[in-house]
């Protein structure tokens, strides 16, 4: 009898333990991280169990508490390799960097994927990385926001027009089953500088906030009338789910629109099916200072790891389009977040895979020849925990966050000032007109044209649609190469070179803590017009001889990249000669000439079909071949021996075919 009952005892425990290890599993599935580890801590010890804790305060940003249980860890179709190297990082939060670098050596050595072993082998030189910051002084100092904190969550500070606006967990309504803790909620107190008027603290109001999802990050365009911020979905909204997306609202009336997402969200991709499991997230936003291009980070597929940042322009109706990944200098396979363009054109940005102290850490991105250079902030602005979302709301001092040991709370919002006797801030700005000439050569302003910055690389760096005064500007940086492209209906695609080599001032000299110096410069588009002629520069030929010049090839290969431009186009390649023999030969010179040009063309990529050779001769000179008094004039005739190209057809240009289809933003914009 004894026996019988301790065998079905033994049998409900059993059963016990695999009904909640299924509601463990069902939990972490779903992303209820705080209720998996729960329940996978009632199931018992097994490395399985484990497994699954340590991979669920990882996955809800406690990788500190994961060391245990990675260390236990294991169980059968759960990959070894995986398990190491986040034991490692999770003994890396835990300034255990001796006891992480052994994990990543036996990892390197004994590991068969070689993309863990490539991210083991950046977090061991990331390791010798700090060995080395740590030996250069920091000139931050830094101080924990104690009036504004509590022991819930603060972070992702903004500061605007003297208000300081933060996330934050202090309420008390329902539980996010993710991370155990209240929704967040966006908040705002009045504040001058770092000092705040805690009688001011408000939450936004509701239609931004709502009790049933989190609402994360925010930002807001330089005049301070648009924000766009994260907003967790309801799992009862239709195409919702464990998602973020990017919501948007403008400030009319003194009161702030309800918000609606934005679109560039990868979910509205999905919305035919509620219950697919590829939603992707999209959060952490942060404006550019002209308030044009908007940042954020996503770990939507085509990415180079976890979460990436990304840049989405602002077109003309307040829409964002060209959403461009930042790349792989600035994305890893680990997570980037929280990016922040400072007034001085530098980005901002947490990473928990460039070489840091553990967690997430602080980054800043220089440019330096064209060249990108990510440079961590280091101590005290970094610690073993995570330090994210900083805002600098002058060039010296602003705010950032951090979970790091002596807070309040959880996150906590932190001040620093940068006291380094060096520091100067130099922004370079490029402005200029766009216009086209009359007949007369009358200069005329081209409103609605788009002009574009390339780096030298032929990257898109920024574009601008001109005004009423044809005006454009661009940040741009020293030590540079840009080509400026223009263009217009009517108009030839224009490109041309601007460098600004040589144009840069020592910041040694500089009084100020900003200066900003700005450069001019100005695009001529030409209209397209049938027949109308365009001397090409520098196209000669040496005496008698129809060969391409390496002089020559240069000024080819931008009329290669101008019919690349303008495909619409088909062009007469006109070239002459000077007076020297027989108006015969030359004709036969010049056809050999111009048959030249057009098969080094044709050797460039452009279609036979849109050339045609023609020979003049020397039937129409532009400068004298002779002096008055009969003697020879070898610059004249230099000059003779050019080669034109003539416009001689023009088909429309293609155009995209829209959508017809209205969604919620289109219509949002259209009503308002």
């Amino acid at each position: 009898m004894k026996s019988t009952f301790f065998s079905l005892l033994i049998l409900l425990l059993v059963v016990s333990a695999c009904s909640t290890e299924k509601k463990a599993t069902k939990a972490f599935l779903l992303g209820k991280y705080q209720n998996a580890i729960e329940l996978y801590k009632k199931t018992g010890n097994s490395p399985k169990a484990n497994f699954f804790i340590a991979e669920s305060y990882r996955l809800s940003n406690r990788l500190k508490e994961a060391e245990q249980y990675y260390s236990r860890a294991g169980g059968r179709g759960i990959d070894k390799d995986t398990i190491k190297f986040y034991y490692a990082q999770s003994l890396k939060a835990n300034t255990k960097y001796e006891d992480a670098k052994k994990q990543y050596e036996e990892l390197i050595a004994s590991s068969s994927n070689e993309a863990l072993k490539d991210r083991a082998k950046t977090e061991m030189n990331g390791l010798a990385y700090l060995a080395k910051l740590n030996e250069t002084t920091s000139y931050y100092k830094v101080k924990n926001l104690e009036d504004i904190n509590t022991p819930a969550s603060e972070y992702s500070p903004v500061y605007l027009s003297n208000e300081l606006y933060f996330t934050s967990s202090r309420g008390d309504g329902k539980i996010y089953e993710a991370e155990g803790k209240p929704f967040t909620d966006l908040y705002k107190v009045a504040t001058k500088g770092a000092n705040v008027d805690l009688n001011t603290i408000a939450k936004l109001p509701e239609g931004i906030n709502d009790n049933i999802r989190n609402e994360g990050c925010v930002t807001f365009s330089p005049d301070g009338k648009t924000m766009v911020f994260a907003k967790g979905n309801s799992e009862k909204k239709k195409g919702g789910g464990a998602d973020v997306d990017l919501y948007i609202s403008r400030f009319r009336n003194n009161v702030w629109s309800e918000p609606i997402p934005i679109n560039i969200n990868t979910q509205f991709k999905n919305e035919s099916d509620p219950d697919a499991k590829n939603y992707s997230w999209d959060s952490t936003p942060a404006f550019s200072q002209d308030g044009r291009t908007l940042y954020f980070a996503s770990n939507r597929k085509g990415g180079y790891g976890g979460t990436d940042l990304y840049s989405a322009q602002m077109d003309s109706r307040g829409r964002f389009t060209r959403v461009r990944n930042l790349g792989p200098e600035i994305n890893t396979p680990g997570d980037e977040l929280f990016p922040y363009i400072a007034e001085d054109a530098k980005l901002y940005f947490a990473s928990d895979a460039h070489p840091g102290y553990g967690g997430l850490d602080l980054f800043v991105v220089k440019r330096a020849n064209g060249k990108t250079q990510i440079e961590n902030l280091g101590q005290p602005m970094n610690s073993s925990d995570d330090d994210f979302g900083i805002f600098l709301f002058k060039p010296d001092r602003g705010f950032f966050a951090s979970n790091r040991s002596g807070g309040k709370g959880d996150d906590d919002i932190y001040t620093f000032v940068n006291e380094d006797p060096n520091l100067k801030v130099v922004n370079y700005y490029l402005q200029g007109v766009a216009y086209t000439e009359d007949k007369d050569q009358n200069r005329q302003i081209l409103p609605n044209a788009k002009v574009s910055l390339l780096d030298a690389k032929g990257d898109l760096m920024q574009d601008y649609t001109t005004g009423n005064d044809g005006k454009f500007l661009f940040r741009v940086y020293e030590n540079e190469d840009y080509n400026l492209v223009g263009e217009t209906d009517g108009y030839l695609i224009k490109r041309q070179n601007y460098t600004m080599k040589g144009k840069s001032v020592d910041p040694n000299s500089l009084k100020e803590l900003i200066t900003t110096i700005t450069l001019d410069t100005l695009i001529v588009l030409d209209r397209i017009e049938l027949n109308k002629i365009f001397v090409l520069d520098n196209i000669y030929y040496n005496y008698n001889k129809s060969d391409i010049r390496p002089d020559a090839a240069k000024e080819l290969d931008k009329l290669v990249q101008l019919l690349v431009d303008n495909p619409e186009i088909k062009i007469e390649l006109g070239s002459h000669t000077d007076s020297v023999d027989t108006d015969d030969y030359n004709q036969r010179l010049s056809q050999r000439r111009a048959e030249s040009a057009v098969a080094y063309i044709v050797q460039h990529g452009i279609a036979p079909d849109r050339l045609v050779a023609k020979g003049y001769g020397e039937s129409k000179p532009i400068a004298r071949n002779t002096n008055p008094d009969g003697t020879d004039n070898p610059v004249g005739r230099q000059k003779n021996r050019r080669t034109e190209f003539k416009i001689l057809e023009v088909s429309s240009r293609t155009k995209p075919i829209q959508d017809e289809e209205v969604d919620e933003e289109d219509k949002y914009f259209r009503d308002n």
